[in-house]
């Protein structure tokens, strides 16, 4: 049984709200979960009370079980200081242009030149 910490969607359409919760990496999104663990309010804005709400102590107990933090997690949790800021992800090569681009863009370099 792998656990996630992860973030489940509550609110209504356009009033987004997320509770912070372990469940099963099988269960789904807004499914079946083991714990509810705090929860994250995108309206209210950053840096003001009640935007990121967590038990700490839950948190680190869940970490020391094996539960892994999901990308968003993790940066919800290093908000709070619970968990290191993560690494910074290097983007994929597959986004970058392609040859037929990189070449369109290095002529127009040359002819701005």
């Amino acid at each position: 049984m792998a656990l996630k910490i992860r973030l489940a969607r509550g609110g209504s359409k356009k009033r987004p709200f997320y509770r912070l919760v372990v469940a099963e990496n099988t269960a789904p999104r807004d499914g079946r979960f083991v714990e509810r663990l705090g929860s994250y309010n995108p309206l209210i804005e950053n840096g003001k009370d009640g935007r990121v709400v967590a038990n700490a102590d839950r948190v680190k107990h869940w970490l020391s079980v094996g539960a892994k933090a999901t990308e968003r997690a993790e940066k919800l949790l290093a908000y709070l200081e619970i968990v290191p800021q993560p690494s910074i992800r290097i983007t994929p090569k597959k986004s970058a242009p392609k040859k037929k681009a990189q070449e369109r863009m290095k002529a127009s370099r040359e002819l701005q030149q």
